[in-house]
């Protein structure tokens, strides 16, 4: 369980963005049917529809989607819950299920069908500046100039998203620079590096999508982005960024995703042949050119010449970790001692409304966050050392707030705090949101730049008590330093709620249809 646990929690690719909840991987797409392929998906595959959909046409085979975080579909796979609900998976890579002995029996035929490394893209003001253009440079060179503080960029979260992950491996598998795949007890040697590295990250997410979308809005201002070639591809090629990226190749490698088609191993004679038509199709040197021109990921097929964006022709790919101790290591390291530390704090609704099963789940949810989850999300989803944690209950007006600072070693005396915390939580009373979000600005101040700082808003009702809405509107219509995340939960209004978030540079979560718990687990993603 612990190598499940450690090799299957990397590959979580976030949810979509929307406010509408994911499907459950553990919902079935109904039963077999000729000509369909019931395919567990990381959700960044939906720009591939319209392919498919054309696809369709030609081949006979429709492809039906659930989307999931890959930590949950690996989780899928390993417990056999894919047994007769799906035909096929198709996520980034299958580097990390295939060291999962459970998983990697489940998987069948695997057709790659296109392929993007993770690399860095600067502003092209911030290459000129560091005196990078036309030129390689080592992921050495890079940690360096983060480490002065010479530029500033964002970066999914690597327990959160494919990319993120992947150029936490491509650093420091780089850093390290045996050539072999990254082991456990490498990476206290490689931490001082990463530390300069990271020290830049001043802007993280949960998925590739949300942090293209929040550089270009400049909410929080980066001079980059790290992402997938094909993310930043587009980016440059929608036309909306001030000024466009320049994409930078470290020349000691990259980290690439594959995006294998994989059938699974108990699918039926009728899938199988399904899959071949569709991935003989797919793998067309026309289609390759289309899937190439469409979302600028690389070709997977030889001999299909690449299109002239893209600048770097050659790449060397950097060994994968081959052991959960090594993925285990790296993370813990990451989240515990590398990165930001992260300041967070909850505006929670503990009004009358609240009563009964609400309350019970909020109080759940927040206990999950102190490591009593044990799913393959959880280990990396709690709170973190040296997280600066603030509680502030509201009912008809704001509650007393308690903070919390989770140490790096030895947290648990202090989680347990915040357990029987949330354990006293109580239902009583109206509901003073906008009185309650305006402490919680108050109580944070002015932003610490070396921290992630960010707000969580979740209620279960409409404004009743205090200032309306209209008056933080005012207040807050020019954004500021301090996103909020909202989570839209009972009969909350969806409009305000949205409205909130995005004026402040947050997102809005939708916990009507998802489990508050499994809401609040996707939100660290982005803290």
């Amino acid at each position: 369980m612990k190598k499940l646990l450690l090799a299957g929690l990397v590959l979580t690719l976030a949810a979509c963005d929307s406010p509408e909840s994911q499907p459950d991987p553990a919902q079935p797409l109904g039963p077999p049917r000729p000509g369909v392929l019931r395919v567990l998906a990381g959700s960044e595959l939906a720009d591939m529809q319209p392919i498919l959909d054309e696809a369709a046409k030609a081949t006979g085979v429709e492809v039906k989607f659930t989307f999931s975080g890959t930590i949950e579909g690996a989780e899928t796979l390993a417990r056999g819950d894919s047994a007769g609900k799906y035909d096929a998976v198709w996520f980034s890579s299958n580097r990390y299920p295939q060291t999962l002995p459970d998983a990697s029996k489940r998987l069948g035929n695997q057709v790659k069908i296109m392929n993007s490394p993770v690399v860095l893209g600067l502003s092209t003001g911030a290459v000129r500046g560091l005196g990078w253009e036309g030129k390689r440079v080592t992921w050495a060179q890079i940690a360096e100039a983060a480490g002065a503080k010479a530029f500033t960029y964002g970066m999914t979260d690597p327990s959160a998203s494919n990319s993120g992950f992947s150029a936490l491996v491509g650093v420091a598998s780089a850093l390290a620079g045996t050539g072999s795949a990254l082991s456990a007890d490498q990476i206290a040697a490689v931490t001082p590096g990463l530390t300069k590295f990271f020290s830049a990250q001043a802007l993280s997410a949960g998925s590739s999508g949300w942090l293209s979308e929040a550089y270009q809005r400049g909410t929080t201002k980066v001079d980059g982005l790290i992402n997938y070639e094909s993310v930043l591809l587009s980016m440059n090629a929608d036309g909306k960024l001030p000024e466009p990226l320049s994409l930078v190749y470290p020349s000691d490698g990259v980290v690439s995703a594959d995006y294998p088609f994989t059938l699974l191993s108990d699918a039926s004679d009728e899938a199988r042949s399904a899959h071949q038509r569709l991935t003989d199709y797919l793998r067309t040197t026309d289609v390759q050119r289309k899937i190439m021109d469409t979302t600028r990921r690389r070709p997977a097929v030889p001999g299909v010449d690449l299109g002239p964006q893209f600048a770097q022709r050659d790449l060397v790919e950097l060994p994968f970790p081959t052991s959960g101790e090594a993925v285990d290591a790296l993370l813990s390291a990451y989240f515990n001692k590398i990165r930001r530390p992260s300041r967070t704090l909850y505006v929670l609704d503990t009004s009358g409304s609240m009563r009964g099963d609400r309350i019970e789940a909020l109080r759940s949810a927040l206990i999950a966050l102190t490591g009593a989850d044990g799913s393959l999300v959880g280990k990396y989803r709690g709170f973190r050392g040296r997280e600066e944690v603030t509680l502030l209950p509201f009912d008809t007006k704001p509650g007393t707030p308690q903070t919390f600072v989770v140490p790096e070693t030895a947290p648990q005396a202090e989680l347990d705090k915040i357990k029987a915390f949330a354990a006293s939580l109580n239902a009583d009373g109206g509901t003073a949101i906008y009185d309650s979000l305006t402490k919680g600005f108050e109580l944070l101040g002015q932003p610490d730049p070396a921290k992630f700082t960010s707000i969580v808003l979740m209620t279960d009702g409409e404004n009743q008590n205090g200032s309306p809405f209209s008056a933080f509107e005012a207040a807050h219509h020019r954004g500021g330093p301090v996103p909020v995340f909202t989570v839209l939960f009972g009969e909350g209004d969806q409009d305000e709620m949205k409205k909130v978030s995005e004026m402040t540079g947050g997102q809005l979560f939708d916990a009507r249809g998802t489990p508050l718990a499994k809401v609040f687990q996707e939100i660290r993603g982005y803290q």
